[in-house]
């Protein structure tokens, strides 16, 4: 009988790994599945099909790298991606900077704090039609900035981007970081108000000074903090397009083309589906192309440390 009673100090069976959490695991079948359906298959469609002769409609009949060849010949597609070369690295310095430094200085226990911060976020609240539509009265000759500034008596002032070929995407520029700093700030508030106090008295009683400690110490450690911020705002810079069209449509000229509008412009008016599905994938290759270095650095480097 005693042979058959079993040891109560002996553990107890795991249960099969498979079968752990399987609730959740039902749970997340739908979202896995759309995932894999209408993310990942209509990725592999388009590359598929920006492989074609597509036109109105989708269709199977390959023509290699045509598509490609054109596309980088294209002067339109050149100037898109140009300007959102020069967008993107001036939109990743200035709202980092800005949000940061905005964060920093409502971190000093400012008075009436919750009012700034609520200005300054306000813009993300408003949509990018609404923004570009705003500064594109703001930014206006007649009506807006520049027309202010002359009624105050400087009669030579000229500022008036919007209409300038040479300068236009640094009008768009201005709307963007407007639009986003408030949220970076919120984001970095959020890191700066994690950050134990005794680390700000240690950094007195060394002798060390504000500025230092913010960029020895503070920064140093939201290091998370700012990958998201950076995530953020890359994904913004990557799909650019409404602030464009309601800013200028691409103007003048193509002076304002970014990458996005070319894609919306050749799919759904131009009727030519295998050029935009070209200039698609090409959008998809460079995030790749981003992502996967800044993954192995992240996730790789952890590991092997």
């Amino acid at each position: 009988m005693s042979d058959h009673v079993s040891d109560p100090s002996a553990p107890a069976k795991r249960p099969v790994q498979l079968f752990r959490n399987l609730s959740a695991k039902i749970a997340s079948i739908p979202m896995i599945l759309t995932a894999l359906v209408v993310f990942v298959g209509g990725t592999a469609w388009t590359v598929v099909h920006s492989f074609t002769s597509s036109r109105m409609l989708p269709k199977l009949e390959f023509v290699g790298f045509d598509q490609y060849e054109r596309l980088w010949s294209t002067r339109r597609w050149m100037i898109s991606i140009e300007n959102l070369a020069i967008y993107g690295v001036c939109s990743l310095i200035l709202t980092l900077l800005i949000g940061f430094t905005l964060a920093a200085l409502l971190d000093r226990k400012i008075r009436f704090e919750n009012t700034f911060r609520t200005i300054f976020l306000y813009p993300f609240a408003l949509s990018f039609v609404v923004t570009g539509l705003a500064w594109q009265w703001i930014l206006n000759p007649d009506f807006g900035l520049q027309s202010v500034v002359r009624d105050w008596g400087w009669e030579s002032f000229a500022f008036d981007p919007l209409n300038n070929s040479e300068i236009v995407i640094f009008g768009i520029l201005i709307a963007g970081i407007w639009q986003g700093s408030g949220l970076i700030m919120c984001i970095m508030l959020a890191g700066l108000r994690g950050i134990d106090e005794d680390i700000w008295k240690a950094a007195r009683v060394d002798g060390i000074g504000t500025v230092k400690t913010y960029v020895r110490v503070i920064i140093p450690m939201m290091r998370p903090v700012f990958i998201t911020a950076l995530v953020l705002i890359a994904s913004g810079i990557i799909k650019l397009y409404d602030l464009v069209v309601a800013q200028t449509n691409g103007g003048p000229g193509i002076s304002s083309e970014v990458p996005a509008k070319y894609v919306i412009e050749y799919m759904f008016r131009a009727q030519n589906l295998g050029q935009g599905f070209a200039a698609s994938t090409m959008m998809l290759v460079s995030v790749i192309v981003i992502l996967i270095p800044w993954a192995y650095l992240e996730f790789g480097g952890r590991k092997r440390g």
